[in-house]
């Protein structure tokens, strides 16, 4: 079971996506899991075949906990390997007896499928699952559908309530209040003339059909992972009392999801991307987000973080560091705002970029380089 995320804890293992036997590359998607974040895509990092399974659908079991064998090319069945098996994690009983295998394949007739956790939620809620479509993998009924079914039955009271936590807005809590406690933020703010993005933008755009233009948020994110790779004490993580720089930068991307709660998956590399290989993957992101099909190497490895919330009118985001990242960049909607040009006050577009940096790794002295890096970069779009 692998970490998704300094919160986690756990994890439910929905679906098998590969049996016994399946030859498998490292990359693949083998299994679905369930996590406080909703239903994750579990990637393999090993290429061979999948020689047997450890942890059996419906299971919740702790981070580290072996799920399968994989042999490699070199090494034997696991059947024909001398002397005595591997020593296993022991998996925790799960609340209802395990399916057996064959009701895991699925087909077009077979009936809706439902995580344990969201079967829970939805009894101690009083939800037909009947009435629920699932967004997860395959259509599974996941605690997120469960939540939003949950969430509109109480806006039909149309009665007061006592605001309700969901099982992601714990998980967030949980990792903001350890962040708030354990790392020593220092916050930087800088305006910054959007004029030159806009204006290449507009240019770029013209005769592109609207599914294929360029948005200005491509334009940050690869601004900031340019600077951050110039500025690596902003890339990496702080574990054991020390920082780790990461040799590469991805970008983790807040997203909100549909019904409540955030997440950001990275987007890998994303200082090597092109423009439009770096919107086209932000386009897949948030449509896989809102579908509930996001993969664990989106969630497990982000180096640095952009958050905006300029769409919803916000001028100034001040994030909190997300453990063990070191930095969050925020970001604001553009405004008309007085600039003074060669002399002259003209009316120019104008964001505010915030930053949130480990005072353990970094100073203000650095930050505000690394801010002014970043403006630097937007003032020559053609060069990103």
């Amino acid at each position: 079971m692998p970490s998704l995320g300094a919160d986690m804890e756990a994890g439910t293992l929905v679906e098998w996506l590969v049996k016994p036997g399946d030859q498998v590359k490292r990359g693949d998607i083998v299994a679905v899991v369930e996590t406080q974040k909703g239903a994750i895509e579990i990637e393999i990092f090993e290429t061979g075949t999948i020689d047997k399974f450890l942890v059996e659908v419906g299971t919740k079991v702790p981070v580290g906990t072996p799920l399968a064998i994989v042999r490699t090319p070199s090494e034997a069945p696991v059947g024909t390997q001398a002397g005595p098996p591997p020593t296993l994690v022991p998996s925790p009983t799960p609340a209802a007896p395990a399916a057996p295998a064959k009701s895991i394949e699925l087909s077009a007739t077979s009936r809706a499928r439902i995580s344990p956790a969201a079967r829970r939620l939805a009894g101690s809620h009083g939800i037909d699952l009947a009435t629920i479509t699932g967004s997860g993998p395959a259509g599974t009924i996941v605690s997120a559908d469960v939540e939003r079914a949950v969430a509109e039955k109480t806006a039909q009271k149309a009665r007061p309530v006592g605001p309700a936590l969901s099982a992601m807005r714990n998980a967030i809590a949980a990792a903001m209040a350890r962040s708030k406690r354990e790392i020593p933020h220092y916050y930087l703010a800088h305006q910054i003339d959007t004029t030159a993005c806009e204006e290449w933008l507009a240019r770029r755009n013209a005769e592109r059909p609207p599914t294929e233009r360029l948005l200005l948020g491509a334009l940050l994110i690869k601004a900031v992972a340019r600077a951050a790779g110039k500025f690596p004490a902003f890339n990496g993580f702080y574990r054991e009392n020390k920082f780790e720089p990461t040799g590469s930068v991805h970008v983790g991307t807040a997203i909100a999801i549909r019904g409540g709660g955030l997440i950001a998956p990275a987007i890998h590399d994303a200082d090597r991307l092109s423009l439009d290989e770096l919107m086209k993957q932000m386009r897949e992101l948030v449509q896989r987000v809102r579908a509930g099909r996001i993969r664990s190497s989106e969630i497990a490895d982000p180096t640095i973080t952009v958050s905006s919330l300029g769409e919803r009118g916000v001028e100034s985001l001040y994030g909190i560091i997300y453990p063990p990242q070191v930095a969050i960049i925020g970001f604001g909607k553009v405004t008309a705002r007085p600039w003074v040009v060669d002399g002259n006050v003209l009316a120019r577009p104008v964001v505010n970029a915030t930053l949130a940096a480990d005072h353990r790794v970094t100073d203000g002295h650095v930050g505000a380089l690394f801010l002014a890096e970043i403006d630097k970069l937007l003032q020559e779009p053609d060069k990103l």
